[in-house]
């Protein structure tokens, strides 16, 4: 068995490779758009799966070489997040028609593995009392249904483009570019499904473990915070989603942005103002 050292460094050249991959497949992307070109997106979802797994394996190498999994600490946790938004990504660009909306999340795995990477990913080196398989479930579960959210968000934010291209009758290269609305609100209806299912069942292993072992549903916890608020806005994209009328896509896609947006916002504001240096995603 090899040496934990040298399955670290292994995670870490992994873990550049897959960003070179992301820089690339978002370069490609962006380039198939600007010149309305199919092979252009093709070669950014391919290089996108090829970062996706080497991002994996570099999760791997990290298990190997910490015994743990990369579910503690700031920058593991964004590398996660990161790694489980590609695989949502690739998932529903090989099985369906949203490759572009790659534009938008390939970008954002990008930026989140790098912060990653220049913070350093290591183990947290703080215990925790909630910890073993059902921790692992919990923040697995919870880190899905982010990455459900920000596909909704990527979906959303391109219908809402496209909507406004064909509302305004600009059938120029956007709207040869981008999936049609049918197939984004499809794409964004599936993430805001996932996800929420996701994180609810996050914040019910969650909150059940507190209860049994605490006595207390933990309210103040930052990351109970912000759980519940990342919740009522998906809570509040179903609702609107349920409802029915001829405007139903516009408005259930500007929830997912929207949604995504505040999800953002609290995460920031509860690191900094908060948590105060604790282990906190």
């Amino acid at each position: 068995m090899a040496p934990v050292s040298v399955w670290g460094m292994m995670a870490t050249i992994l873990f550049v490779a897959a960003l070179a991959l992301y820089v690339g497949a978002a370069g490609s992307m962006t380039a198939s758009f600007a010149g309305a070109r199919a092979v252009g997106s093709r070669t950014g979802i391919l290089l996108a799966i090829g970062g996706t797994v080497l991002h994996g394996a570099g999760l791997a190498a990290f298990t190997a070489a910490h015994a743990e999994l990369p579910l503690v600490g700031l920058a593991p946790s964004l590398c996660t997040l990161a790694f489980l938004t590609a695989l949502f990504l690739v998932v529903t660009s090989i099985t369906g028609e949203s490759g572009p909306v790659g534009l938008v999340l390939v970008p954002l795995v990008a930026l989140l593995l790098a912060i990653a990477l220049l913070l350093g990913v290591e183990p947290a080196g703080q215990p925790l009392a909630f910890s073993g398989v059902w921790f692992s479930f919990h923040v697995l579960l919870a880190f899905v249904g982010f990455a459900g959210l920000a596909i909704a968000f990527g979906a959303g934010l391109l219908y809402l483009l496209q909507f406004r291209a064909l509302k305004g009758k600009r059938l120029g290269r956007m709207y040869r570019a981008f999936p049609s609305l049918p197939v984004l609100d499809r794409l964004g209806r599936r993430g805001v499904a996932v996800g929420f299912a996701a994180l609810t069942l996050a914040l019910v292993l969650g909150w059940a473990w507190t209860i049994r072992f605490r006595g207390t549903l933990a309210a103040a916890d930052p990351e109970v915070i912000w759980g519940v608020v990342t919740w009522f806005a998906f809570a509040a994209a179903v609702g609107v989603r349920i409802r029915s009328g001829a405007d139903a896509g516009r408005r259930a896609a500007l929830a997912s942005v929207i949604g995504f947006a505040v999800v953002v916002a609290a995460y920031i504001l509860l690191r900094v103002f908060v948590a105060r240096g604790e282990v906190f995603l």
